[in-house]
């Protein structure tokens, strides 16, 4: 077969030399369109669910929210296992799947099956499903630098501020970036209105706090009615209720008894403060607030960090006066320096392989013939490796049966049309 292949190449060497070109453009082409990260993700097909129950205890979680999940979850077809966390006021499960299941496709089950479980759930209680990225998704994280000097106050901006201009502008900006599953923030406080209520006063005016709950709600929302026509125009009729201030909170009616009015601020304090949180996000000992900017499944981690450094690069102009974005991780650094490693690493096998035919053969025609081979392999599995992530990419996997192209179609269906043979 050996000599077979040689006689072949020798007279046909138009053919070799064509077919080796187009083997190495290819390849060259596929070295800059085929995804690459310096962390391999090795982790499992899974997908998580989450669900928030605010202000119950763990054993409530589990009980009423964790449990029927987790079951009920664990019998759909491919499910490997459920593993299940219970905390104070919410619930993670993550459900993995089968090596063979994509992950677009376990999303869609996942989510079909939530959709029946609305019921055993308590009122209130929506599981949802998490972001579509893997653990070692998260490539580029950033936090927002502030010159005291430039803002409009000359004191810079405080973190409840800055967590807004975080929440309200930037992160949906990166969101809209294609690749991107999820921008978490960091650090601040997420600003809101608080009450404090007064137990002696709500006694004394005959208030429950059920009452003033009812009447927050009622108030803090705007209504639309119907049109009035007049003079040949329409005029739409609208009810603004939404609060936009303190005092527009502290004149809420809450109750009338006897002709006396009781308002919101006869019974409990309105401040503007900060919502709860569990942790803080520092930057050379001072802290500050920032964003980590997580890649969805199957992503070009290289490709999806330029598309959100040009996003930055955008929106930046669009910010507060003295507020400027800083990243302080990015993996695209880290690819480049281990694209660099295996770029001299290559180099210096060749070179060494080169050096040792010319020590050793003293034939320049032999050294073409042994050293041309080892870029132009890998030239070539680098194209194959490419144009198989691209098929994988974009042809859905044959779903509702298990099938065997090799052996003529399907093995468990009769639609040899719809799978047919390799």
């Amino acid at each position: 077969m050996i000599n077979f292949l040689i006689t072949w190449s020798v007279k046909n060497r138009l053919l070799v030399l064509v077919a080796t070109l187009f083997l190495a453009v290819a390849g060259i082409k596929a070295v800059f369109e085929t995804p690459v990260d310096a962390i391999p993700d090795l982790s499992e097909n899974q997908v998580t669910v989450y669900a928030d129950w605010p202000g119950r205890s763990p054993r409530e979680v589990e009980d009423q929210i964790t449990y029927p999940l987790s079951l009920k979850l664990h019998g759909m077809p491919g499910v490997k296992d459920v593993r299940a966390t219970s905390m104070l006021g919410f619930s993670i499960v993550t459900v993995i799947f089968g090596d063979t299941m994509e992950v677009a496709s376990a999303r869609e089950k996942v989510l079909e099956r939530l959709n029946l479980m609305t019921d055993l759930f308590p009122s209130g209680v929506t599981p949802k499903l998490g972001p579509d990225a893997s653990g070692l998704g998260w490539v580029y994280q950033y936090y927002l630098e502030v010159d005291a000097a430039k803002s409009p106050n000359g004191r810079g901006y405080d973190l409840g501020e800055l967590r807004s201009v975080q929440d309200g502008f930037i992160r949906p900006q990166i969101d809209s970036v294609p690749g991107v599953a999820e921008t978490a923030s960091i650090g601040g406080f997420v600003a809101q209105y608080q009450i404090e209520v007064d137990s002696q006063k709500m006694r004394d005016a005959e208030v429950t706090l059920t009452m003033v709950l009812e009447a927050v709600k009622q108030s803090n929302l705007n209504v639309g009615g119907k049109t009035i026509e007049e003079n040949g125009m329409e005029f739409v009729v609208r009810g603004l209720g939404i609060g936009t201030n303190i005092t527009d909170f502290e004149n809420i009616v809450v109750t009338t008894h006897a002709n006396n009015t009781v308002f919101l601020k006869d019974i409990a304090r309105i401040e503007f403060g900060g919502d709860f949180r569990r942790g803080t996000l520092d930057a050379g000992g001072l802290e500050v607030v920032g964003g980590m900017v997580v890649m969805g499944n199957r992503e070009n981690a290289r490709e999806v960090i330029d598309k959100v450094k040009n996003k930055i690069a955008q929106i930046s102009p669009s910010l507060p006066p003295g507020i400027t974005i800083k990243s302080f991780y990015d993996r695209s650094e880290l690819i480049d320096l281990t694209l660099g490693t295996l770029k001299t690493s290559l180099l210096e096998e060749i070179l060494l392989v080169v050096l040792a035919h010319i020590i050793f053969l003293g034939h320049y025609r032999s050294i073409l013939i042994v050293t041309l081979p080892l870029p132009a392999s890998i030239l070539f599995f680098i194209f194959i490796d490419g144009a198989i992530r691209h098929h994988f990419k974009h042809h859905e996997p044959f779903r509702d049966c298990h099938c065997d192209r090799r052996a003529g179609g399907c093995r468990y269906c009769a639609y040899r049309e719809r799978h047919p043979p390799l």
